[in-house]
């Protein structure tokens, strides 16, 4: 049977990426608008009451409204804004994290954000293991490359070339903190730093940890070999062993939909970085949602992804 799908928000960055991971499979069908018909709430709403899935890629306040304009039990809902990620009665959409029945399940999803997948993907293993303490003051670090930001940082970079590194969330106010924090069950919100880069996609997330004053902290070793237990059935997390000289991003990097971990420890073992790279596009945002999707629909959870 085919499942019929709306994504609301097509036209947009997230929006093209997913309509281009579902292009060519016959098991989704997409309902698609004209773009007169995407700024009429009568005409979305007749999408998203027809969709068997409705995939918002909106802003939050958009999304909000998306979500009051289904009128029926049957369509269910993946949501790629920050709208509902911590919201009651929202699954969140990490399977290697949450389950994969209980996303499967799940009438309404919320995407995970392309930094807190790399965190979260880094630390909660290590957190239920009991190896890392949950009421340590944790600190992330992360660049991403500009498409994550939308058209108008997309255009701002493509348009300035001297751009060499944009620093922001300077407040201290980010909206992917709450995020952190309630899935990672932290007693403090992380001090989050991010970056953007002038390079399309591609994400490094990396999270110090001085290990030596960390109370019941485990050695790197234990980290990393936690990591490759809980991920050991994953097709799209891979953690690695060793240390590279280095880890890079390139502007010419294509679309991946996998998450890469890493644990680098000091040579005495008293201090760590846990790092992540992914793809911000990808496991970020529409890889995610398309894996959600798959999961959603019975399918398997790689089907259309770039791995």
């Amino acid at each position: 049977m085919t499942t019929q799908v709306f994504i609301d928000g097509a036209a947009g960055t997230t929006g093209l990426e997913i309509a281009d991971r579902l292009a060519g499979r016959a098991e989704f069908s997409l309902i698609a608008l004209s773009d007169a018909e995407r700024k009429d709430a009568m005409a979305r709403a007749e999408a998203l009451n027809a969709a068997d899935v409705a995939i918002l890629c909106l802003p939050d306040d958009a999304a909000r409204e998306a979500v009051s304009l289904i009128a029926n039990e049957r369509t269910r809902v993946i949501d790629a804004s920050t709208a509902y990620r911590v919201a009651p009665g929202w699954t969140y959409g990490f399977p290697e994290i949450m389950g994969r029945d209980a996303v499967a399940a799940a009438k309404r999803v919320s995407n995970p954000g392309c930094y807190p997948t790399g965190f979260l993907g880094l630390l909660v293993p290590l957190l239920r293991a009991g190896l890392l303490p949950a009421d340590w003051p944790y600190t992330v670090n992360a660049v991403s490359g500009y498409s994550g930001g939308g058209k108008a940082l997309i255009a701002r970079f493509e348009d300035d070339t001297d751009i060499a590194f944009r620093a922001y969330g300077l407040g201290l106010g980010h909206k992917h903190v709450a995020e952190m924090q309630a899935h990672a069950g932290l007693a403090h919100a992380p001090i989050f730093a991010p970056a953007v880069i002038p390079a399309h996609r591609g994400m490094v997330v990396d999270v110090p940890l001085p290990l030596a004053a960390m109370p019941g902290a485990a050695a790197p070793d234990a980290l990393r070999g936690a990591l490759h237990a809980f991920y050991a059935d994953s097709a799209l997390v891979r953690v690695h062993d060793g240390v590279p000289d280095e880890l890079l991003l390139r502007r010419s990097d294509a679309p991946r939909d996998g998450l890469d971990l890493y644990v680098f420890g000091s040579a005495d073992g008293t201090q760590a970085r846990l790092v992540a790279l992914l793809d911000n596009l990808g496991k970020g945002a529409s890889g995610a949602a398309v894996q959600t999707l798959n999961l959603m629909s019975g399918l398997p959870e790689t089907a259309g992804l770039r791995l």
